[in-house]
């Protein structure tokens, strides 16, 4: 029986792990968005070609001095407003149809 439970837990775990893949599109990653006072942080997919602009490394290099690299969400955390974020998102995906 304990052997059914340990196969039940794994199996789980295989299932949220490719759940999370699937809601990443190849040539995307997940970012979660949202002031350091609120907990609760609104996650975006955005395309990998973003890190090429100078706007966004400047928003990284901004959330690693704030956040630095360990804490809750366990994902890549931006310290600001949805709406700049959702802002800068725009003029760097009018940048490249450009």
């Amino acid at each position: 029986m304990g052997i059914s439970l340990l196969e039940a837990i794994l199996h789980s775990k295989q299932i949220i792990q490719s759940t999370v893949l699937i809601d990443v599109p190849k040539g995307h990653f997940a970012i979660y968005v949202g002031e350091k006072e609120r907990k609760m942080k609104k996650r975006f997919v955005v395309p990998i070609s973003y890190l090429k602009h100078l706007l966004f490394q400047d928003l990284l290099f901004k959330a690693a001095e704030e956040f630095g690299f360990d804490h809750q969400m366990g994902g890549l955390t931006i310290p600001c407003a949805e709406e700049d974020f959702i802002n800068l998102t725009s003029r760097l995906n009018s940048s490249i149809r450009s």
